[in-house]
Parts: C-alpha cells; structure tokens; sequence
C-alpha cells in the first residue's frame, strides 16, 4: 500500500486518509468527504473546485487486500457454535453471542493472531465469561486501508485452526441436589442460608435446586444421603459440610468415596473458595463446596459451577490454571461485588456493552392526520396495536433502557403496553411538538448513556434486528457518532444519536426533528444501508394503513 499526499491527477481510485469539508464558492462548497472514502471522477472535480491540488490518500498495490475485506475474512475464520458476526466497517467486525452462556475463547491463538503482525487485531473478553445474548464478545480491527495479501492469509489461517477460536456454550437447566451436614449447636439459621445461597446461585444461572438433605456430619451419612439423591435422579451432587474440609480425607470426601465416587482435585487457586473438593459419583459431578459458598459473594464455586453447567471438562489441569485472575476479594468489575453483596437474592449486575444505548419511542403526538382515532392504538392483524407493535421491536433489540414517552391518550398507550419492561416519560407539553418530546425523552436517559436511538411510534415494520445492525455501527471515537439507516441511499429512521448531541437536541423548538443536526455534522454521521424499505415506512394516515404488513 501507497500512503501519503497524492496529487489530484492520481488520486482517483485511491482511498482517502482524512475527512475533508471542502470550502470555496463552488456547488461543492460544504460537502464532507469522509476518510476511507475511494476517490470518484466526481469527488476529483469537487476537491479542484475547492481548491485543493493534493490530498493524503492510500493506494492499493497489486496483492493487497482492502480492510473491510481482511476484516471479514479473519472474523468469519473465527467463527464458532453460538458466535455471530457484523459485517466489516472503517476496517472492524464485531463478534456478538447469538446466545446466553460461557464464553470461550483459544487465548494462545488470540496472542498468535495478534502477534502475526502490526496491521491485523483481535480483542476479547475474557475467556469463561458468561455473556447475554447478543452482547459483543470480540472485535477485529485491521488497522491500515489495506495490508498485505501474505498478512491476511496467515491471519486467516491462524483464526481458523483446528478448532473454534470462539464459543459461546448454553448453561444447561441440570437438576441439582444437596447433601448439608450438621454437628451439635449449629444454628439452623446458618443452614438455611446455605440453602438459600445454593439456590439463589443455580436459579441465576437457569439450573435448579431439588431434593435437600441435611445429615450427621459422618461419613457414612453423607454416602447414605449421596447415594439417594443420585438415585433420585439428581444431574449435580453438592455437598455443605458443618465445618472446613482441611484435605481430602476430611468427612465429606470421605464421605462422596464410601458412596461409591471417586474424588478428581482438592483446592484451588482462588480466593475466596480455596477449600474445594470435585469429584463424581458414577458419573455425576460433585462438589463439596468450600464455606464461602454460604455467602452470595463471588468466590471459587462460582467459576467452577459455571463451567459445569456449561459443559466444560473441569480436569485438575484446569483448576490449576485459574490462579491468574482468581484473587477476588473485592473486586469491583466482578458480577457481585463482595462489598455489595447483602443477601442471597442479590441480582447479578449484567456485564456492560461496549457502548450503552437506550431507545427513546416517541408515543405522545396527537395523531392529527388520522383523527379521530389515535393511530398508534390501532391494532394488526395479530391484534396487537401499532406502539405495542413498535415497542415489542426495540425490546427484541441491545437497545436498554427504552424509554416511552407519551403525551396524548398517555393512559391508553401505556394499557396497549401493558407487562413490557419500559420506562415511561410523561410530556406535558406535547401539544407544542415533537421537539418536546424529544427533550422529555433524552431526560429521562440515565446520566452513563452514551447514545440514544430515537423511535418513530408509527413505524412498526423496522424489526429489532436493524436496531442492532445501527448499534453495531456507533462509535463515536471512530466519527460514527450519528448512524442513520438507508434503503437504495436514501435516508431513514430511527436515528442514534452520541450524547455528545444530547443538549443540542434538547434545546429544538416546535415540531421538528433533530434531522438537520446531521447535515451539520456530516463528519460525524454515519449511513448503514439496511436493505429493507421499512426505515422508510411511517403509518400517519388512513391511506397508509392497508399498506401495514409485516
């Protein structure tokens, strides 16, 4: 690749470095090419005609593969169960997880690919993290225009493997049983927050707790109540001791060896849940878990109960390998920070997305061209009305919050959304337009959201997954900071917006939109062309409505 000041003469085809906005008299006076942009005869005459003699390009030679191209190329390679991906933009693929699970990723083949070379780039989150469905697991970035075909190939090659680089693997609902041992003046306060513990921890991971046994702190107890929960069925065997186990002839195991079962480690190098025994019982995981799995706070048990619902084989090699990253005494990007953990039903903090944007749906106005019936309640064929329609799409989408905001018939909108998981924000003032709107949704968006997609309430056609696919391309620090949808190349809705637009949004006046925000920023604002004309669909008068399907 050619890179740097190309004379106008040469620079058609080339691909431009910098974003441009050309000054002058001319018709082009205004216009903003953007970088990564290739260079056309008429983008040519614009640059002459703005003066410009040279401008910083990149230029492919023979054999290079362009950015999008690689990209592309090395996320398809990585590619595994339960993985998806973008398509490649400004030279990045994101990689999302299709489904709820534990992630893993080959980290000595993520450290090869970075390490093939300067140009090519894979980051990660961090392997066995559990994620929510569709949430970003990883992002490929080519960093040049282009870069060498040689380059791409072996990246390729290295992504691909003998193996997937990434998976995203579904916990399982097993059945779980447990076995707790008491000895003389244990409070049964303490057993049963044991129990509770255990419980709260399976039902957040989508497992269950059955049958509960509490014996005598003897071995011969614990093989006796092993034995019955196993026969009953049971696809997990816990045990809670009455006190520590200091080795692995302590009670308990003894107790899981006299069943019948073998025991596979004892310990582990996390703290807290260094006192962890895990074996089996024909063929039946068990665990007898270390004290701390009385409490809610994160501790060893978690890491090894997630793996087993998951499916991972859980050798000694494995528990082993968990000392880098397993001191987690407070520990404040953890999912349950040991400070904050105050009872067992404590949820679980879900892991942040790259970028947090919220939907502001615009329900308020007062539906004048259809009047007298209020178009947004108007119901399909499936008898849903038209804003439960276009809410139920968001909901479906990463978009969180989403917030509705009404105005007109409030009440009514809010029954046609009756059980969704919304906020809801009141104007007032909606008669004054939809600026008023705009600006009571935006306020009600919390203080950390760094975009905001605006929802026309009378577009019921655009599904959750073009939502994703606008999400998937913001990034303001890429000026991505406005994304736009289009069909064919002309611009449609919704629109999301950077908070850096927050508060000239939020001082618009009268019944307009922020539209013209992005021509005034045409540096920041990005297209995505969907291929669907339902970014161009809105339902505002009687004609229209025969038109509805979808």
């Amino acid at each position: 690749m050619i890179f740097g000041p190309t004379r106008l003469a040469d620079a058609q085809g080339a691909v431009l470095a910098h974003t441009l906005r050309l000054s002058g008299a001319g018709g082009s006076a205004g216009a903003v090419l953007k970088k990564g942009r290739v260079l056309s005869a008429d983008d040519i005459q614009m640059l002459q005609e703005a003066g410009h003699t040279s401008v910083v390009t990149a230029r492919l030679e023979a054999g290079d593969v362009a950015e999008n191209v690689c990209a592309d190329r090395i996320a398809e390679a990585c590619l595994g169960p339960g993985v998806t991906r973008t398509q490649g933009a400004t030279g990045r693929v994101n990689l999302h997880a299709e489904r709820a699970g534990l992630l893993l990723v080959d980290a000595l083949r993520v450290d090869r690919l970075n390490r093939v070379d300067e140009s090519v780039t894979l980051a990660t989150l961090a392997p066995f993290s559990l994620v929510a469905a569709r949430e970003m697991v990883g992002t490929v970035k080519v960093i040049p225009f282009a870069v060498e075909g040689r380059i791409a190939a072996v990246a390729t090659r290295v992504a691909a493997g003998e193996s997937p680089l990434f998976e995203v693997r579904a916990l399982r609902p097993l059945k779980a049983g447990l076995v707790m041992t008491r000895l003389a003046g244990l409070k049964e306060s303490i057993l049963a927050g044991a129990e509770a513990s255990v419980r709260a921890r399976l039902d957040q991971l989508g497992a269950s707790l059955g049958a509960v046994e509490t014996v005598a702190h003897t071995a011969e107890a614990v093989a006796a109540s092993l034995r019955r929960l196993r026969a009953a069925g049971v696809e997990l065997l816990l045990i809670a001791g009455a006190s520590a186990v200091v080795d692995r002839r302590d009670v308990c195991p003894s107790g899981l060896v006299a069943a019948g079962g073998t025991i596979s480690h004892f310990g582990m190098p996390v703290d807290p849940g260094n006192l962890l025994c895990l074996g089996e019982l024909a063929g039946t995981p068990a665990v007898v878990l270390p004290g701390c799995a009385r409490s809610p706070k994160l501790n060893g048990f978690d890491l090894v109960l997630q793996r087993l619902l998951a499916g991972v084989p859980l050798r000694p090699f494995e528990i082993m390998g968990m000392g880098v990253g397993g001191l987690l005494t407070e520990i404040a990007t953890r999912p349950l920070p040991r400070a904050e953990a105050s009872s067992v039903s404590a949820p679980r903090a879900p892991r942040r997305a790259r970028r947090r944007v919220g939907a502001i749906v615009l329900a308020a106005g007062r539906s004048r061209r259809m009047a007298p019936r209020n178009k947004l309640l108007i119901a399909g064929a499936d008898g849903r009305a038209m804003i439960a329609r276009v809410v139920d799409n968001v909901l479906e989408s990463r978009a969180e919050p989403v917030v509705v905001v009404t105005g007109h018939q409030a009440g009514e909108v809010e029954a046609a959304l009756a059980g969704r998981h919304v906020l809801y924000a009141h104007n007032p003032a909606f008669a004054d337009g939809l600026s008023s709107s705009l600006r009571t949704g935006l306020a009600a968006l919390a203080p950390d959201t760094e975009g905001a997609l605006v929802v026309l309430g009378d577009m019921p056609l655009v599904a959750g997954a073009m939502l994703d696919r606008l999400i998937d391309a913001f990034d303001p620090d890429e000026d991505r900071a406005i994304v736009l949808p289009t069909f064919n190349g002309k611009q449609g809705n919704p629109m999301l917006w950077a908070r850096q637009f927050f508060p000239a949004m939020a001082a618009l006046s009268g019944d307009v939109g922020a539209r013209h925000l992005a021509a005034e920023n045409a540096e920041a604002t990005f297209a995505v062309e969907i291929g669907d004309d339902a970014v161009l669909r809105d339902f505002d008068t009687p004609e229209t409505l025969p038109t509805l399907v979808g």
